[in-house]
């Protein structure tokens, strides 16, 4: 069966990616800002997380798969972050997570094992400086998937994938230079610094039947970090 897998901000970087590897099998939705890096054919609505209600927006009656790819990076010593900042953060990273999945809800539950995907950080299981904002914004998603998965098990299921630092625009700065990308790749015990492949190979994997006793988890994809101690 053809699935419909809706990526909700995916038009480039990660969710690009996954709508990549899902396209061939599957009727990928994109609902973004952008059409950035969309191929011709995925569909695509324009869609703005902070402004828009999901609700509106003419989708399939049955989705059988939903993965919410906004989040910000906002590094700074946490005495220069205003609490503004912090509501920000949580607004685009877990308010509106919980306005897409509310409008959807019934969508999810008409189809037949959904699977949503939700993003963290490893900065949530590992403490690091100058993370606060983002890790309190994604520590929140944390703690509503597993939830949720709880209150909708067996009808969907819910996890979460905790990347480290990855190779996209969203991490530009922290990787504009060669010496840069090479230090943080020696923070990791693989010595590399993650790609929007191999994120997506996890997502992918958490859409499919293949990880269909699978909910409720924290998938932490980032090279070891926040695991492995090898110094």
């Amino acid at each position: 069966m053809q699935k419909n897998i809706l990526l909700i901000g995916g038009s480039y970087g990660i969710g690009a990616a996954i709508a990549k590897k899902l396209k061939v099998n599957h009727n990928v939705i994109i609902a973004s800002r952008t059409k950035e890096d969309i191929s011709e054919d995925i569909l695509h609505h324009t869609f703005d997380v902070l402004k828009d209600d999901i609700s509106e927006l003419d989708l399939p009656e049955e989705i059988h798969g939903l993965v919410y790819l906004p989040g910000s990076i906002n590094l700074k010593p946490f005495k220069m972050m205003s609490p503004e900042t912090f509501c920000e953060d949580m607004e685009l990273n877990f308010h509106a997570l919980v306005r897409v999945v509310h409008g959807l809800l019934h969508k999810l539950k008409n189809a037949e094992a959904t699977s949503l995907v939700f993003f963290s950080t490893v900065a949530v299981k590992v403490g690091m400086p100058f993370h606060t904002s983002v890790a309190a914004a994604k520590g929140a998603i944390e703690g509503f998937a597993k939830a949720l998965a709880a209150e909708y098990a067996p009808n969907f299921r819910v996890n979460v994938i905790a990347p480290s630092l990855t190779d996209t625009s969203l991490a530009s700065k922290l990787l504009n230079s060669d010496s840069k990308k090479e230090k943080m790749a020696e923070r990791h015990p693989l010595k590399k610094v993650g790609t929007a492949d191999d994120i997506a190979a996890m997502a992918t994997f958490l859409l499919s039947d293949e990880s269909q006793w699978i909910s409720g988890q924290v998938f932490g994809v980032d090279g070891g970090l926040s695991t492995l101690n090898i110094n």
